[in-house]
Parts: C-alpha cells; sequence; structure tokens
C-alpha cells in the first residue's frame, strides 16, 4: 500500500503536470496558428532531459530538469538572457526571421500570450461541465440555521451566537446563497468585515481573519436545519433491519419530539446499544419502530477527532441534480465564473493586506490537497484541478515580467509607444519579475514547510 506521502508526490505531479501542458498547449496552438516558429515544448524548466526529449519537424519536445512551470520556447531575433537560459539555452535550429516572434502583428502577439489562460479556462469549464454530467450535483437545500456552537466561533464572529434555531440566512455580503454549501463558501472566502442578513433580524457583521484555521471554524460552528427525514437507508443497516425506509418522517424519539435531522442524529450518537422507539410518519400514516444504534467510531464534525457513537445506517436529506449536455456547459461556465471571482477576490484581500500572507501555499500544500483529493476518488481529484486551472490562469494574468499579464504590459507599452521597450530595459524588468516570483515562490515554500512543523 503506498504511503500517504507517496500518494501526495504522485497526485502533485499528475496534477501539475496536467495543468502545465494545457496551459503551454494553449501557447503552442496559437504560436502554431498565427505562424510563429516554435523551437522547444517543454514541461519543466532549465536544461532538457536528453532520454524524455525528441525532435518533430523544426519543434524539440521533451522534459526539463527543473519541475517548476513550462514553456513554449518561440523564435525571436534577440538572446532573452535569462529568460534563454531558463528555455534550455540558445536554439538547436536555424531560426526564420520571417516567422520570429517580433514580426507578428500586436494582436497576434497578444492573442498567443493570452492563448495559455484561455485554454486553463476552457480546461476549467469543461472538468466542470463534465462532472456536472457524469457526477451531478450535491447540495443541501437549506439556508437556515440549526444550531450555533458557540464555544467554536472564532475571534470576530461571536455576534452569530444571538441566532436561533430556524434562522435564515438571506445575503452573506450582498449575495444570496441558496443552499447550506453557499453558505460555507462565502463564510470561507469573503474579505471581512462579513455582513449577514437574517429573514426577520437585524444584520448581523462580523470581523473574522481571512486565515484557514478561523474560516474553517467559523463554518464548522454553525449547523444546518433539516427536516428529520429518511433521505437513504443502508441495506443490512440496523435502520433497514428495523423496517425504516427512505421519506420516513420522524416525529419522536422515546416519546420526545424531534424537530431536526441534527437533534435526531445526537440522539443516535449518544445511545449507541440502547433501543429508541421510534414514531414516524410514513405516506401520511403514523408508523411505530424500534432501531438500536451499533457503536462505531465516528468523526466528531466539530473537533475532527474519531469518537464511539451510535449509528444506524441513515443519510440525512441532501438534494442530488445531474444535467443534460446543454445544461451541463451553463454549469461549467456559471462554476468557472464564480470560481474566478473567489480567486480575485483572495487576490484582493492579499493586496489590502485582509488575508494573512501566511495563507499563501506552495507546492507542498498542493501535494497534500492533491493527496486528500486522489484518495476521495478521481472525480475530486479532476474537480481540484479544474479549480487550480482558473488559479493558474488568473496568477499568469498578474502584470509581472516573465508572466503572460507581465507580456501583455509589454505590448501595451509598445501599442502607446509605437516601438518596443529596449532590450535592455526588457532584460532589467525581467530579471526583476524573476526576483518577485522567486521570492513569492520561497515564502509559499517556507510557510509550507512551518505549517508541517505545526502539524
Amino acid at each position: 500500500m503506498l504511503t500517504g506521502g507517496i500518494v501526495n508526490l504522485l497526485a502533485f505531479i499528475v496534477v501539475v503536470g496536467v495543468l502545465i501542458f494545457v496551459h503551454e498547449l494553449g501557447h503552442f496552438i496559437a504560436a502554431k496558428a498565427l505562424g510563429v516558429q516554435v523551437l522547444r515544448f517543454s514541461l519543466g524548466i532549465g536544461p532538457a532531459i536528453e532520454r524524455l526529449t525528441f525532435r518533430r519537424g523544426e519543434t524539440e519536445y521533451g522534459i526539463s530538469w527543473l519541475p517548476i512551470g513550462g514553456y513554449v520556447a518561440m523564435a525571436t531575433l534577440e538572446e532573452e538572457g535569462t529568460t534563454q537560459a531558463l528555455e534550455g539555452g540558445a536554439p538547436k535550429v536555424p531560426i526564420d526571421p520571417e516567422r520570429v516572434f517580433e514580426k507578428r502583428p500586436l494582436w497576434a502577439r497578444a492573442v498567443i500570450m493570452v492563448a495559455g489562460v484561455t485554454m486553463n479556462m476552457l480546461f476549467a469549464v469543461g472538468v466542470f461541465a463534465i462532472l456536472s454530467r457524469a457526477v451531478g450535483v450535491y447540495h443541501t437545500p437549506t439556508t437556515q440555521v440549526d444550531s450555533v456552537w458557540a464555544s467554536e466561533l472564532p475571534k470576530g464572529a461571536e455576534a452569530l451566537a444571538s441566532l436561533h434555531r430556524g434562522d435564515r440566512l438571506l445575503s452573506i455580503n450582498g449575495t444570496t446563497p441558496a443552499t447550506w454549501e453557499d453558505v460555507q463558501e462565502r463564510l470561507l472566502t469573503v474579505t471581512p468585515p462579513i455582513r449577514i442578513t437574517i429573514e426577520g433580524r437585524a444584520p448581523l457583521v462580523l470581523d473574522v481573519a481571512m486565515d484557514e484555521a478561523a474560516r474553517t471554524a467559523l463554518v464548522n460552528a454553525l449547523d444546518p436545519l433539516l427536516p428529520p427525514v429518511l433521505q437513504q437507508v443502508v441495506p443490512g443497516s440496523q435502520a433497514a433491519r428495523a423496517g425504516l425506509r427512505p421519506g420516513d418522517r420522524l416525529i419522536t424519539v422515546n416519546g420526545d419530539s424531534v424537530s431536526s435531522w441534527l437533534q435526531f442524529s445526537r440522539v443516535t450518537r449518544a445511545h449507541a446499544g440502547v433501543t429508541l422507539r421510534l414514531q414516524l410518519i410514513r405516506d401520511g400514516a403514523l408508523v411505530v419502530a424500534e432501531v438500536t444504534p451499533e457503536k462505531q467510531r465516528v468523526t466528531d464534525p466539530h473537533t475532527g477527532k474519531d469518537v464511539e457513537g451510535g449509528l444506524i445506517g441513515v443519510a440525512q436529506p441532501v438534494q442530488h441534480r445531474t444535467f443534460g449536455l446543454r445544461e451541463a456547459l451553463g454549469e461549467g461556465v456559471r462554476r468557472t465564473v464564480h470560481v474566478s471571482g473567489e480567486v480575485l477576490e483572495a487576490i484582493k484581500g492579499l493586496v489590502t493586506g485582509k488575508l494573512s500572507l501566511k495563507e499563501l501555499g506552495g507546492p507542498i500544500r498542493i501535494g497534500q490537497v492533491s493527496g486528500e483529493a486522489a484518495r476521495q476518488g478521481p472525480d475530486r481529484l479532476v474537480g481540484l484541478m479544474a479549480l487550480l486551472s482558473i488559479n493558474l490562469a488568473i496568477l499568469n494574468l498578474l502584470p509581472i515580467p516573465v508572466l503572460d499579464g507581465g507580456g501583455l504590459l509589454l505590448l501595451a507599452a509598445e501599442a502607446i509607444r509605437r516601438r518596443p521597450l529596449s532590450r535592455e530595459l526588457r532584460i532589467r524588468l525581467t530579471n526583476a519579475g524573476l526576483l518577485v516570483v522567486g521570492a513569492v515562490m520561497l515564502f509559499a515554500i517556507t510557510n509550507d514547510v512551518i505549517g508541517l512543523f505545526r502539524r
């Protein structure tokens, strides 16, 4: 059996390899289509690994020694200094002066620049659409609060302790949630202050720090209000042996009324090995049944610890929706736009200081998340790829030389000046961009290492 570390590493290689390939493929296709001579297509940067390199026509394809990013080396009239070194050195084939990058019009060069991020976005749309079609979407159909674990609330969220069972959350920072998953997503990602509008009550304003621990605690401190209706009964379980069926609505347990799913699940967890007398409504008729929760190890949703509790083998009310082909494509677009907004909001939080730089993760963190997704199933792994693909696209559009956004900035300067910036200035800007990107990567890796020691 593979250890967790190996799973994380393999998942990281797969995820990052696919995303880099998709990104560089966009540049490659656009360059070829617009008549630019493509010298190399590489996964990784630096010198090429000879045994993993081959040539087809004018283009060399391969994997480079440094597994960071990738590149499409296009013919240019100039030696590119540091950039050329990162792209495997000088070209090995003659350059056609009529097919160099600089000879293309500005619009064509801009298209080549944005082709990588465009492919990343299209990849995300396609993945979300395929998952919507093949797997569907599960969601919890409520925005009402069942209970608040006041002792678990992070600093700045104390006002939530005033909520009562049945309070409905209407909006969070101006966005209307439709499901409990929407509520959780907003609470995890919006920058403070968090303004929550509640039906029939004055709004609540929270000032919770933008760090993972605080936001996770915030989400875990709230439980959704769900009706005590059985959605699924596991075959062979205690519930199945007691004659319980999907659709049964619980009324009482041992004579005490039950008004929510959470209330019922608490009772069963607390009565392992004890027979419970249930009254429930089935097809409009009152039915009485007896069931004995089986003692098992369960995960406490608030502490994350394994504890002993009683289970009977039933599932809480959730909704599952599948999509037709056209609907799935629309869902793919909607989800991509939604995630893009969250990424932009996170970047805004970093720039304004509302999001701590300590939350910036690097390759170790990506490997951990990828490994966890892989263990949960292939659909989770490809879904994570879509999320990271959107992140990669947006980050690549930042106006930093060596990134696609920096290249667009240089093209904009050329359009305004009607001539390119001097070679010396472009080299200085490129080197400065490399330093910035390198510093950010080093900081992110440091955060990863500190996180490993903390855990």
